[in-house]
């Protein structure tokens, strides 16, 4: 403020000094111009005078002291002039004041010269025998000739401006003093200027409502820690570069680490690298979870973002124990490998009488319906106990691990050469863009995600549809997209559309011939190389599965 009312001061000194130079400037050249142009015309007609009485003797003889004069013929033709031989020089008849002189008996005009940067008056007068004589002057402004006063001018303008310099700044401080000393906790309004009265009324009133809003907020943080550290799950709250919010007790608990100090890194909780990823990948924008094993105890770590208008501002983290759960599952998953096992064989069996139905061993009119019903659910379940297989395979991490450099994109291309026929059978357009990315991972289990994806999209596609494969490298990652047009996943569905056994539309899925386990596949054989999937539908015109799969070496 005090600057602004300084700057305010002297802008307006300067102004009004230069508009008062400028004024009385303009004044003066004017009236000195009016002046010079009433003794030219004076002389010019002295001169046309003696013109008339003594014709050219009188310019041969005459002095005119420093006026340059010209005679000019009626046809233009220049007979006479002081400084200028004739002959060299052009007809006048067609500037200003000659014209105006031929036309009305005499002319003046006002011409700047740049060179000499001056003014010239020019008076024209005619004589009786159409000829005109022309009297020119050099005519200085009054601003040019304030360049002769220039110095001591500027030493006057210096001490103005030094004494202005001085009056603003103590003007200034004098006005503003009063209102740096307020206090803006407790604002006295009669110590003050009457013109800040609303003003203080106002930050009054504002400093008790922010207190209030103070109070309040103690007394919600103080709920909020009452609350969570209730819970028996793990909660934690990270601002967007990972600095702890807010932790309660469970999760340092579950976490199996010390209570973290306020504005601690979230990995000073746990430094895992797949605990370090989950987090990271939230900070990124997207959703991630993890099962982190502490103890020997399993903790479900589920981290989702928090996004604002300019992108994401913090992470929020549950901790979940899921050691039962995880128990149960691994029963689950064992048994559903011994009983696949064990109906692997007899069900291949059944397979080989349907050929037999179908090859006319039975009776005629039965062959057709039986054999083929029988051999169709054989089918099936010969597919759903493959799919069990390579499920708990995966999910016990069984599989040998012979990783070899796979190019993705002839990876893909065979895949989709496999399905050309049922593609074809559904009208169902198949495609494959990208670049050639090489992934060193399992090339069965590639080759599953890949045909998984692509063969849901044909089954659930509409006919005369599109499927769309592509294949990118972006940073640190290799990229398989997979969409269709097909029907679509509501919203509902999509979150739930890699468990095993889920069916969006069950009777549908019957018809088609899934299994149920395609995804869940999918997802647990991109988990088996450290990648995510993800899948973003829209009813009725299509679905896309996104496939990210690390490129970096895990350390």
């Amino acid at each position: 403020m005090t600057k602004k009312i300084f700057l305010s001061i002297i802008l307006i000194s300067a102004a009004a000094v230069a508009m008062t130079v400028a004024l009385i400037t303009g004044l003066l050249s004017r009236s000195y111009r009016e002046q010079a142009e009433l003794q030219l015309r004076d002389e010019g007609i002295v001169i046309a005078s003696g013109v008339e009485m003594n014709g050219g003797r009188f310019l041969d003889e005459g002095d005119f002291g420093g006026l340059r004069v010209t005679w000019i013929s009626s046809g233009g033709r220049v007979i006479f002039d002081t400084e200028k031989d004739p002959s060299a020089m052009e007809s006048h008849s067609q500037r200003e004041e000659v014209r105006a002189a031929f036309s009305t008996g005499e002319g003046s005009s006002v011409r700047y010269s740049d060179t000499v940067r001056s003014t010239a008056l020019n008076y024209a007068r005619r004589l009786s025998d159409g000829s005109v004589i022309r009297v020119s002057a050099e005519h200085f402004s009054v601003s040019d000739g304030l360049s002769v006063f220039i110095r001591p001018l500027m030493m006057i303008l210096a001490a103005a401006a030094a004494l202005s310099l001085l009056g603003a700044i103590t003007l200034s401080k004098r006005i503003v003093k009063p209102i740096n000393d307020i206090d803006l906790d407790r604002p006295d309004i009669s110590g003050s200027y009457r013109e800040l009265s609303p003003l203080l009324t106002k930050l009054s009133a504002q400093n008790k409502r922010a207190a209030r809003q103070v109070e309040e907020l103690r007394r919600s943080r103080e709920q909020f820690s009452i609350i969570t550290e209730s819970m028996s799950e793990g909660l934690i709250i990270a601002g967007a570069k990972g600095n702890i919010l807010a932790c309660n007790s469970g999760a340092s608990r579950l976490l199996g680490a010390e209570p973290p100090a306020d504005g601690a890194s979230i990995f000073t909780l746990n430094s895992s690298e797949h605990f370090r990823r989950c987090i990271q990948d939230a900070m990124g924008g997207k959703r991630s979870e993890l099962i982190l094993s502490t103890d020997g105890c399993d903790r479900q770590v589920i981290a989702s973002p928090a996004s604002g208008v300019t992108g994401v501002t913090g992470i929020v983290v549950f901790i979940i124990d899921v050691t039962e759960r995880q128990q149960l599952e691994t029963l689950r998953r064992e048994f559903t490998s011994n009983v696949s096992h064990e109906l692997k064989t007899p069900l291949t069996t059944i397979y080989g009488i349907s050929d037999m139905l179908e090859n006319g061993i039975v009776r005629q009119e039965d062959v057709e319906r039986f054999g083929g019903q029988i051999r169709s659910e054989a089918q099936r379940l010969i597919s759903l106990i493959n799919d069990i297989v390579s499920l708990s395979k995966l999910d016990e991490d069984s599989l040998p691990r012979q990783d070899e450099e796979v190019d993705l994109y002839d990876l893909a291309k065979a895949v989709i050469l496999r399905l050309k026929s049922s593609a074809e059978a559904k009208q169902v357009e198949l495609s494959l863009t990208g670049d050639h990315v090489l992934f060193t991972g399992s090339r069965t289990v590639l080759d599953e995600i890949i045909m998984n994806l692509c063969d849901n999209a044909v089954k659930y596609n509409v006919s005369g549809g599109r499927v769309e494969v592509k294949v990118s490298h972006i940073p640190t990652k290799a990229r398989i997209t997979v969409s269709d047009t097909g029907t679509g996943i509501p919203p509902g569905d999509l979150d739930r559309i890699f468990e095993r056994f889920y069916r969006v539309d069950k009777s549908r899925s019957r018809k088609i011939g899934g299994t149920g386990l395609g995804l869940s596949i999918v997802k647990h054989g991109v988990m088996y190389h450290g990648g995510t999937v993800r899948a973003e539908s829209v009813p009725g015109k299509g679905s896309i599965f996104t496939v990210e799969l690390p490129t970096v070496p895990k350390k």
